[in-house]
């Protein structure tokens, strides 16, 4: 039999029938009625061992059994049978195990979907620029250009490659947020200068659009800086290529017990009603949006202020808002709002 390869139950067998033997031998010197009974007490006792272990290793095979169909992905399997002594604790375990390691197996499916839907955005992001950098190159190549449109191609180039060193590097930032081995810091500082930090890259731009940048801000921050910067950055940026020109920026922020408040407001066309659940999500393109977006901006801001347990919106102001400055009530202009809010401990 199988069960008596085990050198376990080799050595309990033999040294049960030696104490056997032993003691019907002595109850046999005593008096042979006595020995006739201690041997069959003896014989039965044997047996009676015999036959548990047997039933004991037998459901143990058959729970190693089970255990096999588990991990070759058989999902019908109930181990609810072994409900007695050590084999219940080690079901308990054992479901324990299998649940799991299913959740795992589930996880890990969904992130090789996930990388390899990655992949082919990050692929088809890259390609467009590098398509039009091909193109530009044998425009270069041509002898007859002039000087003057020579320059501009240079100017493209530079640009183009400027967008797939942005892309990159943003790219780099959402891995590390994605892995989580970004540390954010606890730093202190006045919320008018941290809005100040974050526009301060992108005021040239705005002023070359005639845009108008407005801060209002009382209190504090606590959180990251360098991040909640490349936060804001992001979502001033995404408010500036979605105004007009001679358009408003608007921020207001403000901070109390519970957490601070950062809102971030344009005078543009606003957030398409079919963009508005998809904004914040890695790749996506509105409808308004610039043929030169790679739609990470907003996916990247999000990952920053959610890192730092904060949370973000977006919606449209509606025709019927008050605007600050007489010129926009007239015109009735729609535009964006982003609310940020960086809770101070958990609500």
């Amino acid at each position: 039999m199988k069960f008596l390869r085990n050198s376990e139950i080799r050595r309990s067998l033999i040294l049960y029938l030696v104490l056997s033997i032993l003691a019907a031998g002595t109850a046999w010197s005593w008096n042979r009625r006595f020995g006739v009974l201690m041997s069959a007490v003896c014989l039965l006792f044997v047996l009676l061992f015999f036959l548990i272990t047997y039933r004991r290793y037998r459901r143990i095979a058959e729970l190693s059994a089970d255990i096999d169909r588990i991990l070759h992905e058989e999902s019908r399997i109930s181990l609810k049978k072994y409900a007695e002594g050590e084999l219940a604790i080690l079901q308990c375990e054992i479901y324990k195990m299998t649940v799991r390691l299913r959740e795992q197996q589930q996880r890990l499916r969904e992130d090789k979907i996930y990388l390899a839907d990655s992949i082919a955005d990050i692929s088809h992001q890259i390609r467009t620029p590098l398509t039009s950098i091909n193109l530009v190159l044998s425009l270069l190549l041509e002898s007859h250009l002039s000087r003057e449109r020579r320059q501009e191609l240079i100017h493209e180039l530079y640009e183009l490659l400027s967008r797939i060193d942005w892309l990159i590097t943003a790219l780099l930032k959402i891995s590390r947020l994605d892995a989580g081995t970004v540390v954010f810091k606890e730093e202190i500082l006045p919320i008018k200068e941290l809005l100040q930090r974050a526009a301060s890259p992108i005021l040239v731009p705005m002023e070359l659009r005639g845009q108008t940048l407005e801060i209002e801000a009382d209190g504090e921050f606590t959180g990251d800086i360098a991040w909640t910067c490349e936060a804001i950055l992001n979502i001033i940026k995404n408010c500036m290529e979605h105004t007009g020109d001679g358009g408003t920026i608007s921020i207001h922020a403000e901070s109390n017990a519970l957490f601070t408040e950062i809102r971030i407001e344009d005078n543009g066309k606003g957030i398409a009603k079919e963009d508005l659940p998809h904004i914040f999500e890695r790749f996506y393109k509105g409808r308004n949006s610039d043929e030169k977006s790679f739609g990470i901006g907003l996916a990247l801001a999000r990952m920053i202020i959610v890192g730092q347990k904060g949370t973000v919106k977006a919606e449209n102001l509606g025709r019927a808002v008050e605007f600050r400055q007489s010129a926009r009530s007239a015109n009735g202009q729609t535009g964006a709002r982003f609310t940020i809010r960086f809770y101070k401990g958990t609500i």
